[in-house]
């Protein structure tokens, strides 16, 4: 007679851990592939794209006035006169990336009126979709930094001068 042999095989079912040659257990296969990290290569993203495409998506919502704090917008004041130069879509945007994730800090000048509480959740919300849509990395965190509130009579153009 011949005993009935099961039928199993070696490959572990999805999410399952498989046991080396020297018993120890791996990580699963899948864990270890991303959009970014693939077992054909890697893609690394440059922080100004994060920066960029952060600045964007905080401009998109209603009530964001300007990015960037006082300095920065002074600066980016001068080189918008400057013939040729644009602005910074990175301005007031700093961020940090890793392998899978990224953090975003904002600085940022609303719109005299806006509820900040609500407008900062609506910035956040953008900001993070956009960037794990575009990118494939995880967003850990959006701070913002609220640093000027812009009045309805203030003009962005500096009062033209008395003598030439």
């Amino acid at each position: 007679m011949t005993s009935a042999t099961s039928n199993k095989t070696d490959t572990p079912a999805a999410g399952q851990s498989e046991r080396s040659r020297s018993g120890q257990l791996d990580k699963p296969a899948a864990d270890t592939e991303t959009a970014l990290a693939t077992a054909h290569g890697n893609t690394t993203i440059a922080d100004i794209v994060v920066q960029k495409i952060a600045g964007l998506a905080a401009r998109e919502i209603s009530g964001v006035h300007k990015l960037g704090g006082g300095a920065a917008r002074a600066f980016g004041a001068v080189r918008e006169r400057i013939p040729g130069a644009k602005a910074s879509l990175g301005q007031g945007v700093s961020v940090e990336i890793g392998e899978r994730q990224t953090a975003v800090d904002l600085d940022l000048v609303v719109e005299y009126g806006v509820e900040i509480g609500e407008l900062t959740k609506a910035i956040r919300r953008n900001v993070i979709s956009s960037i794990e849509r575009m990118t494939g990395l995880e967003v850990t965190e959006v701070n913002i930094a609220v640093g000027d509130i812009h009045l309805p009579d203030e003009d962005d153009e500096p009062a033209e001068a008395r003598v030439e």
